[in-house]
């Protein structure tokens, strides 16, 4: 039973907030894209063929669904980590040291992947740093939805158009973590099979 214990890498709780994201932020990513081609603030759009929703209509519904398939599944990933204390183990200590060591090492090609359940410093940085980017894409994105409901966040945005370009952003930083993320997985595609298997 130990050693059975031993073998698993990602609880089933884990991989299964992990896809539920990875759907909902496609779906957000697509969706935005599209509602962003209805008012582009620069010059320049988003392809149609990337884009989900056909209309803006169509859009704003499927970006609003995944809006609370994210939020939810995000508060449930958070409470659990934090409440198995998963968050600490896993994602701290954090030092500017360790993290330029494994940095280097990373660019190098000499990171070690040697337990697939411990996060090297450069991983739990990542992590850190998606966690409070999503948290900024939905506080802007409710100044977005909501904006007379919430002055005082629209005004932290500095209004709304800001807001909409801080959403912007916060969305282009989350498709560049992702990015990076499967390239790491096809570099590492054992990690793939854990985030499936478990195992």
């Amino acid at each position: 039973m130990n050693t059975e214990k031993k073998s698993v890498i990602h609880p089933v709780w884990l991989r299964l907030t992990h896809w539920v994201n990875a759907i909902a932020v496609l779906l957000l990513v697509t969706s935005g894209w599209r509602i962003y081609n209805a008012a582009p603030f620069f010059p320049f759009t988003i392809p149609s063929n990337l884009t989900l929703g056909g209309w803006l209509g169509g859009a704003l519904q499927w970006h609003f669904f995944a809006m609370w398939l994210l939020l939810i599944n995000g508060i449930a990933y958070l409470f659990i980590n934090l409440f198995s204390g998963r968050l600490r183990r896993q994602f701290f200590p954090v030092s500017p040291r360790a993290f330029l060591q494994d940095m280097t090492a990373a660019l190098k090609g000499k990171l070690s992947h040697a337990d697939p359940r411990q996060y090297n410093t450069v991983q739990r940085v990542a992590y850190l740093f998606v966690i409070l980017d999503i948290v900024l894409i939905v506080l802007s994105g409710l100044v977005l939805w909501k904006s007379v409901q919430f002055p005082l966040l629209r005004e932290l945005m500095g209004g709304y158009e800001a807001a909409r370009r801080v959403h912007f952003f916060s969305m282009a930083a989350l498709v560049g973590f992702v990015a990076v993320h499967l390239v790491m997985v096809a570099l590492v595609p054992r990690t793939l099979l854990a985030m499936l298997r478990g195992r």
